[in-house]
């Protein structure tokens, strides 16, 4: 097998953006159950919910038998307390749990025996399923002296879950259980196989237990310190050579890059520690050996691999490089992070590989070892590691063949079969109860609606999957006009002549079910003629699509760099910042609540055959406080290189943040190049680096677009200037409103218009002469911000 270089795993490499800070993060669904008691239990910042007062519909066993013990916990815990306490059952039972956010979700199951009354819980045998996959089969806890925690992540579709517990000996019994949604990116579709090395594909619909969750660095992170609520331990234990290995800590201050994940993936501190190769001879720098890790595997098992990297041992970019071994395969070789963070260090990353079951054996070693580059230091680091299984057992095999127990799979079969239809049957009286529920919803706000949509004389709301497809030709490929992260967008032609476009999700997303809710629920709302207005949807068959009016001239983005169209003439440029500045201004300052777009872009502008500029792609859009309101917490959303440093570093969000990414368009529109250009080196790489410099010189004109630099006027240049800075300020408090931007943009066209005034009066000294006269527009607080 040939390793994968580190040059070509640019691509494969996934991005994380993490807080510096632990930031609580709240999952949709959040059931955490104290088996076996009558009380609720604080567990740190957490509380667990006896199950026995729970709603009856929601335990199902034929007996109640409430376990307790008040001995000492043996081993080590974070979760004493939720050990004191076990539901036992003496014949099949179940858990059923309503689910609100269908995907990914951990299923935790915990487990400590100690003897109560006549049931001793270590001579407990039993199965674990949920209505689709084995959990546990054949299930014992013998010779047990701590708890046991049993973790999966599991991608849930259906609108309940049922945890079935199915005793083979006398009793079967659990101590706790939490059921919690996670964040959608905390697992992704493709990962990358080991042997051969390749792409694996359907990794998210997989089952996957935890069976090893590493910190590099010494120190155990416990689930307080984890948003997810996860255990990291030491890897000291596993390492087979300590003398090759040097433990680093610190708390340096990481460098997150927008990626495709939360800042669940792993915290902070995962990243801020790291075991590193340690020389033999620190006067040696040619000496040659690995860091290697072992783990006990169960054989006949599929594995995913998680490594997660950050450099927090380097001084300077492309000084470790160090490769990566899987057992005999090296899958990752002359491995150079900062060629995939652009030089940056302290940057969090992690990649995923599987290890199909024909190469798993008992004891797996991971390593690392030195480049064998010559003039190279021996280096290499790791960060964390987790290890899951594939779990390969359908629900299917709840019910088993056991001798003697002919009774009991009887009365199991009954009551799984008998849960089984009655689940069914919810189903599909939720779903009918749902979509008339929906249908009457849509029909109502179609209704109340009016009023506030009377200027969209496009608006049909819900279409027949059949007219989009005679639309646009059944979705033919020749009229695709454009791809996005939703999907692809078609043009299309109504019956009644009107050429609209379609915008087509992708099926199966969890991200694009909730950008498409967020669309409909706010642009059915709203109108401004600087705003991309919504002409319908379609849900029928599972199916995401929104319609819009069709604008001809596409994007902004495309009129200035990347085509072969003609460039925009300063006016038009001026004047279409001008238009998208007020659509902005209105979702900011003339709403009840303000929204905040959140992907602010040249690429989400679009323009009208006239040029007419509208702001599009309202996914990532969120209802916010004002400009004199607290931020909001939330996770980083929207596009590298356009995302608020603040909002980046802190995840609090504003209007402010949007005023920042407008920044970005000022220059995009200014300089005619990419936000981000990777082909280039340094400063050069990101447009605010490159630009900001000039302009803090005075020498604006040397970033100008050379089609357009002979044609500006000074004073118009300066002053559009002047906006790009307050726009870019580091501290959101420094940027102005809206209502402020679209100011100084209407007079720097007025200048543009204008004659050179040969008396030579500064653009700066009119601000004073007319402030009393545009303050009540711009408001006291504004004004300040121009000073």
């Amino acid at each position: 097998m040939q390793p994968m270089k580190g040059s070509y795993f640019l691509t494969c490499i996934l991005i994380s953006v993490f807080s510096t800070c632990v930031i609580s993060f709240i999952p949709i669904d959040n059931y955490l159950i104290d088996c076996g008691s009558s009380r609720n239990t604080a567990v740190g910042p957490r509380f667990f919910l006896g199950d026995s007062n729970l709603p009856s519909r929601t335990l199902s066993t034929p007996t109640h038998i409430m376990a307790s013990t008040h001995s000492k916990l043996g081993g080590s815990s974070e979760y004493p307390s939720l050990y004191q306490t076990a539901r036992i059952f003496t014949s099949p039972s179940y858990y059923s749990f309503q689910i609100q956010q269908q995907g990914h979700h951990f299923i935790r199951l915990h487990f400590y025996p100690f003897v109560y009354q006549n049931y001793d819980l270590a001579n407990a045998k039993f199965n674990v399923s949920t209505q689709d996959i084995m959990l546990l089969t054949d299930f014992q806890l013998k010779n047990v002296s701590s708890p046991i925690l049993k973790e999966y992540l599991v991608n849930i579709t259906k609108d309940k879950l049922i945890i079935c517990f199915q005793p083979f000996s006398d009793l079967a019994f659990v101590n706790a259980i939490e059921v919690i949604s996670v964040p959608e990116n905390l697992i992704f579709d493709k990962a990358y196989t080991i042997n051969p090395l390749g792409q694996y594909t359907g990794l998210s619909t997989q089952a996957l237990e935890n069976v090893y969750r590493v910190n590099m660095g010494m120190s155990k992170v416990t689930p307080d310190n984890d948003t997810l609520w996860r255990t990291w331990v030491p890897d000291a234990s596993f390492i087979q050579n300590q003398n090759f290995a040097r433990w680093k800590s610190t708390w340096t201050r990481l460098n997150y890059m927008q990626g495709l994940v939360t800042a669940e993936t792993a915290p902070p501190i995962v990243y801020n520690s790291a075991t590193e190769l340690a020389l033999l001879n620190e006067t040696t720098t040619g000496a040659q050996f690995n860091i290697t890790w072992q783990f006990e595997l169960q054989e006949g098992y599929t594995y995913m691999l998680r490594f997660h990297f950050c450099d927090i041992v380097s001084n300077s970019a492309n000084q470790l490089l160090f490769n990566v071994y899987v057992g005999p395969w090296a899958v990752l070789t002359d491995f150079d992070l900062s060629s995939l963070t652009y030089g940056s260090l302290a940057t969090p990353l992690f990649t995923d590989f599987i290890l199909s079951a024909k190469d798993t054996t008992s004891k797996l070693s991971i390593s690392i070892g030195p480049s064998k580059i010559a003039n190279v230091q021996p280096h290499g680091i790791l960060n964390g590691l987790e290890i899951f299984k594939f779990n390969n057992i359908s629900s299917t095999s709840f019910i088993t063949n056991d001798a003697g127990s002919t009774g009991s799979l009887v009365i199991a079969l009954g009551i799984i079969v008998g849960a089984m239809i009655s689940f069914v049957i919810i189903v599909l009286v939720g779903k009918m109860r749902l979509e008339k529920k929906r249908s009457f919803k849509m029909h109502r706000r179609s209704t109340i609606n009016n009023t506030v949509l009377c200027h969209n004389r496009y608006l049909r709301y819900r279409f027949m999957l059949l007219e989009l497809q005679e639309a646009t030709h059944n979705f033919d490929e020749n009229w695709v006009i454009g791809v996005g992260g939703f999907g692809k967008v078609y043009n299309g032609v109504l019956r009644d002549g009107t050429q609209v476009a379609v915008k087509r999700g992708k099926t199966n997303s969890q991200q694009g079910i909730n950008e498409f809710r967020n669309e409909i629920e706010l642009l059915s709302r709203i109108w401004h003629q600087h705003l991309l207005t919504l002409v319908g949807y379609c849900d029928e068959k599972k199916e995401m699509i929104l319609v819009y009016e069709y604008m001809e001239k596409g994007t902004l983005k495309s009129h200035l760099y990347g085509s072969d169209l003609p460039p925009l003439t300063w006016k038009q440029r001026l004047e279409i910042c001008i238009g998208s500045a007020r659509g902005l201004n209105y979702l900011h300052k003339e709403l009840v609540k303000p929204i905040i777009h959140r992907d602010v872009k040249s690429a989400n502008i679009l323009l009208d055959q006239h040029l007419i500029p509208k702001i599009a792609d309202f996914g990532l859009s969120k209802s916010g406080p004002g400009l004199d309101q607290s931020p909001i917490s939330t996770a980083v959303k929207g596009t590298f290189g356009y995302l608020d440093p603040e909002y980046f570093r802190f995840q609090q969000l504003t209007v402010k943040s949007d005023v920042y990414s407008f920044g970005v368009v000022l220059l995009e529109v200014l300089c005619a190049r990419p936000v981000i250009n990777p082909s280039l080196s340094g400063q050069i790489i990101n447009i605010v680096d490159w630009a900001m410099g000039y302009l803090r010189r005075g020498e604006l004109i040397q970033v100008v677009d050379h089609q357009i630099a002979a044609s500006i006027q000074s004073d118009s240049l300066r002053k559009f200037g002047e906006i790009v800075e307050k726009c870019l300020a580091d501290d959101g408090c420094e940027r102005p409103s809206m209502a402020v931007v679209v100011w100084y943009l209407e007079y720097a066209l007025q200048l543009q218009e204008m004659e050179p005034d040969p008396s030579g009066v500064n653009s700066l000294n009119l601000i004073a002469r007319v402030s009393d006269e545009i303050e009540p527009f711009l408001g006291s607080s504004s004004m300040k911000s121009l000073d």
